[in-house]
């Protein structure tokens, strides 16, 4: 499993950005995670957990958690994008408390995720089942 870098080395590299703080899109994306996990939550009710949603599921659960942590940046004065912007705000989870354990939980989901958008890749149940519990436990701490 790679090693996440630290935050400060976005910056230094330019992919993050001290900027103004934004107040108000850091509570409206903090609010779009919580739509969106109720959304999650809902399906789930509806629909359950199967091979074959596996991957709806993890996709929904990665940018809630995106959004809880961009709602942070913002709400402290930072930004990212360009390559490897994913990658630090990974980074920038451990300004949340995140636990070393849980920054290469949301590693490994960011790049799973990027394993479905761009090559097709499959999960199953039981993944799905571990990150939206991951998820749940994370949104539980805002």
């Amino acid at each position: 499993m790679r090693v996440v870098k630290k935050f400060e080395e976005y910056l230094k590299e330019g992919i993050a950005k001290k900027v103004t703080s934004d107040k108000q899109r850091a509570e409206n994306l903090f609010l779009e995670s919580k739509r969106k996990f109720v959304f999650v939550k809902k399906s789930v009710e509806a629909m359950g957990i199967d091979d074959s949603n596996a991957n709806d599921y993890v996709e929904y659960c990665y940018n809630i958690l995106m959004f809880l942590i961009r709602s942070k940046m913002s709400a402290k004065g930072y930004t990212s994008s360009g390559q490897g912007a994913h990658e630090s705000e990974v980074a920038f989870a451990r300004n949340m408390n995140f636990t070393e354990s849980e920054i290469m939980l949301l590693d490994q989901l960011r790049y799973f995720r990027n394993g479905i958008l761009y090559y097709g890749k499959r999960f199953d149940k039981e993944y799905a089942e571990q990150i939206i519990e991951f998820t749940k436990k994370t949104i539980s701490k805002f």
